[in-house]
């Protein structure tokens, strides 16, 4: 019997976004305790980035600490946000049937084993799932998962983040941090956020109390007092944001910088962090709040799942306002 094909996109060699490559592969069928979803849209992250182009760019001191089940096996397929529908089964797998639309990050942070999502059909482990919010479409919950998920382990589960506090977001207007604005509002948190000025819109309306414009104020300079700040651009300048945060705050680095931790005793503050992970309930516990209305994905952008090359070079270019999508069907 032939086995069936799909069409996917694919990295064979590290480079940039032309090694990524469209073609016809093989279908994949689940692994025990997995189910085979019928892609309706997968989302880009930094990591399907990083992947494609082998880490370049990373400090090697960095990239020498990454354990293996990190570090792709060419080729492969990127891609750990899906939203779609279940088409298939393991045997012993009674948590969903098919025709159950579902979305979730796929075995993250695992990239040779990861998620494969640049495809029409996917597998994922039945427990890293949810059950789509009946108020949106794929598209946007495939831009849910990874960026939703970092905010609320990052908050809720690291920081523990209490109610009333002041919480400081910088790259508020993109993927992460426009969820930990909103998630952060949950917690009647005094947010402000940090974006450039076309930014400013769409932060308020997410519930933003104070916005700064990056390029024309240093957040450093006028905010003070800070409970919380959580860090979503990183870099070599990080340790700017140290006289924001008050005396027993804390900074949470979401993506590689340098914020002279060694400084973190004497000002009183702690530097707290970790890896986003899978999380089928907490994905459900994100649906709840996006069906209450408390929760919104912003969407930059949304191409074809062939034009996926096209996709990163606009990730690439950065000031994203959300999430960057790819459409692999028009089913709805």
């Amino acid at each position: 019997m032939a086995k069936q094909t799909m069409m996917a996109v694919r990295v064979h060699e590290f480079g940039g976004p032309d090694a990524l490559v469209y073609e016809e592969i093989e279908r994949p069928e689940p692994a025990p305790g997995e189910v085979l979803i019928k892609v309706h849209a997968a989302c880009l992250n930094p990591p399907d980035w990083y992947a494609r182009s082998g880490f370049a760019g990373f400090p090697e001191e960095v990239f020498a600490a990454f354990p293996e089940d990190i570090r792709p096996r060419r080729p492969f397929t990127p891609g750990s946000d899906v939203s779609g529908v279940v088409v298939g089964a393991a045997p012993g797998v009674t948590e969903w049937a098919d025709g159950d639309p579902v979305f979730g990050l796929v075995r993250f942070p695992q990239l040779n084993n990861g998620g494969r999502g640049y495809a029409e059909y996917t597998t994922a482990p039945a427990a890293h799932l949810a059950r789509k919010p009946d108020g949106i479409s794929h598209v946007e919950a495939a831009g849910v998962p990874m960026a939703a998920l970092t905010a609320y382990q990052y908050l809720f589960d690291l920081v523990k983040l209490g109610t009333g506090k002041t919480v400081l977001v910088n790259g508020a207007a993109g993927g992460v941090g426009h969820f930990l604005v909103q998630l952060a509002r949950t917690r009647d948190a005094r947010v402000i956020g940090v974006a450039s000025g076309p930014h400013a819109a769409f932060l308020s309306d997410l519930g933003v109390d104070q916005f700064i414009d990056y390029t024309t104020t240093a957040a450093e300079d006028v905010a003070r007092d800070v409970d919380h700040l959580f860090d979503t651009v990183g870099g070599p300048h990080g340790y700017r944001f140290l006289p924001v945060v008050r005396r027993g705050g804390t900074i949470s680095p979401v993506f590689y910088g340098e914020y002279h931790a060694e400084r973190g005793p004497e000002l009183g503050i702690s530097f707290v962090g970790g890896q986003v992970h899978s999380d089928g309930p907490q994905m459900a516990e994100l649906a709840k709040l996006i069906d209450a209305g408390l929760l919104r994905v912003g969407i930059d952008s949304v191409f074809a799942l062939e034009d996926a090359a096209r996709a990163h070079e606009r990730a690439e270019k950065g000031h994203i306002q959300g999430k960057i999508v790819l459409r692999v069907t028009d089913e709805p």
